[in-house]
């Protein structure tokens, strides 16, 4: 940590607001903080802009109470104008309902099913709800499951991402199936996480409002400068990034000179504790 509170903001303040041609290399904080605090800090670094992103490691539960804490400040300061989720489908959306809307409606209306692979509604629902009920509308951005088998076939994703991003892609698609998928299946599935990254640029942008921030919410791998969602933005959408880290082996990887992430703030909350999902994986196949 910088030193308790103290730190953290002098670290996240240093620097202007404005989205650079080039950025800079991220402002790096680490430790436990307040989400509260902490999302103060962020919003008084990286604002004004146009779009957030802010990513996340899906079983960090610190992450979700940040990305709360951050719906609730800006729409307290009136600066909130969508809430962009990874977590729902593209064309699903909350725009209709009243601010008192039911969790029961918002699930509907979001086409959000915990079930068959689904993102867990206990993890995202105060999420949601704290735009629903600050009369923020709450958009599904990610890739329809229908559109998928499309998007398998369509190799001109591939051209939308520079060389070595793509190559990055499909290292990440092979080493995120322990090594399991089949060669022949690799760029098709990575092709759905370029549709994926480019469905919700699209929402995002679409979201757009005067004066206010779209707050994008999704992991990590879609949110980075230089592999997902940005690149797919219009040119002069103004945009910030944030990454949050929990994984055991930060330390390791950057002691190690590993590159880190392309964000304008990396995170590393507490860890979580190791998980052997390979290994998982192989028993549920049998191997």
């Amino acid at each position: 940590m910088f030193g308790a509170g103290l730190g953290l903001w002098s670290a996240l303040l240093a620097g202007g607001a404005e989205t650079p041609a080039q950025p800079p290399a991220p402002t790096v904080v680490s430790g436990t903080e307040d989400p509260g605090q902490l999302a103060g800090a962020l919003l008084s670094r990286l604002l004004p802009t146009t779009l957030l992103l802010v990513g996340e490691q899906h079983d960090a539960p610190e992450h979700q109470a940040l990305q709360r804490e951050l719906v609730q400040q800006l729409a307290e300061r009136r600066q909130l104008g969508a809430l962009v989720l990874e977590m729902s489908e593209a064309g699903a959306h909350t725009s209709d309902l009243p601010s008192q809307a039911s969790e029961t409606q918002v699930r509907e209306a979001l086409r959000w099913s915990d079930g068959q692979g689904g993102w867990p509604w206990p993890t995202y629902g105060p999420v949601v709800m704290a735009a629903v009920r600050a009369g923020v509308p709450v958009h599904g951005g990610n890739l329809p499951r229908a559109d998928m088998r499309a998007a398998m076939g369509t190799e001109t994703l591939d051209g939308l991402l520079p060389a070595e991003a793509l190559e990055r892609q499909r290292a990440a698609i092979r080493e995120g199936h322990c090594d399991l998928l089949p060669a022949p299946q690799i760029a098709p599935m990575t092709r759905i996480q370029i549709a994926r990254d480019q469905a919700m640029a699209r929402t995002a942008a679409a979201a757009v409002r005067p004066g206010q921030t779209v707050l994008l919410v999704a992991g990590n791998g879609h949110v980075q400068r230089d592999l997902g969602v940005p690149l797919h933005l219009p040119p002069d959408l103004a945009h910030r990034v944030v990454v949050a880290l929990a994984r055991p082996e930060a330390d390791v990887q950057e002691a190690a000179g590993q590159t880190l992430p392309t964000a304008d703030v990396v995170w590393r909350s507490p860890p979580r504790a190791p998980r052997d999902y390979c290994s998982e994986m192989k028993r549920s196949l049998g191997r």
